[in-house]
């Protein structure tokens, strides 16, 4: 698997969010940069720029990627809409001229752009309201009724409730069904809260449940993995995800 450079520290959270949900995908994938450039419309430098954070994927981008991996795009288009909001803001207002004296937008344009913009945010709204956003892996009805996440947002220092119970033989903390999701440092989303959760209940102290991967998070993991005959390497997939619903 590539080894990914860190991301700026500058990067809004927002946008971070949004590039490792992109990385995810595409080591999940198994392709290549230059394998990725030959399956969409976008160069190998493209998605390298777009993947460290130096550049924000546009929308088409995200879809080609949602695409080429076989994955339904809508949450990373959400994402996408979310972090484009925070490239713009960190970006300075472009110069227009003035508008000249007693010129006024004509009211049926303006109409026109607010029956445009109103459907869009409601649908926005809507998507982050209803759809429980779950890993590519989780089946429907795997999670509680009580405890289905929306769009992950990272907080800090917001510790989530972790009611850890058995569920058709496997353990569960009712925020993600994933039994694959690989998580390193860095790494956000509801599958960290429930591995945080789960690491917790056996006794592996991971610090708060807040769904970031941090350094503590990945020492309770390797002693975790130590004590189960596992590879050593703080990395939580498949294996540590396996031993964790035992």
């Amino acid at each position: 698997m590539r080894r990914w450079k860190a991301l700026p520290g500058s990067l809004d959270d927002r946008v971070r969010q949004l590039v490792v949900a992109l990385r995810r995908l595409k080591d999940r994938s198994g392709l290549s940069l230059a394998a990725l450039a030959a399956k969409t419309s976008y160069s190998r430098s493209s998605w390298e720029r777009c993947l460290n954070g130096r550049q924000l994927p546009s929308r088409d981008a995200v879809e080609e990627l949602a695409r080429v991996c076989a994955v339904d795009p809508a949450r990373l288009l959400v994402l996408h809409e979310l972090a484009a909001e925070a490239w713009s803001d960190s970006r300075p207002a472009p110069v227009t001229e003035p508008r000249p004296a007693g010129r006024r937008v004509p009211g049926r344009r303006r109409m026109l752009v607010a029956a445009v913009a109103v459907p869009a945010v409601v649908l926005a709204v809507a998507l982050l309201l209803t759809r429980p956003w779950q890993d590519d892996q989780a089946q429907p009805g795997n999670l509680r009724a009580t405890a289905s996440p929306s769009l992950f947002v990272y907080m800090p220092h917001r510790a989530h409730p972790c009611n850890v119970e058995r569920q058709d033989g496997e353990l569960r903390a009712g925020y993600s069904a994933t039994r694959t999701a690989l998580m390193e440092i860095n790494s956000t989303g509801w599958e960290i809260v429930e591995a945080q959760c789960l690491l917790k209940y056996h006794g592996y102290d991971p610090g708060a449940a807040d769904g970031a991967y941090g350094e503590r998070s990945k020492s309770a993991a390797e002693h975790f993995q130590k004590d189960h005959d596992l590879v050593v390497d703080g990395i939580v997939g498949p294996d540590t995800w396996k031993e964790l619903r035992r």
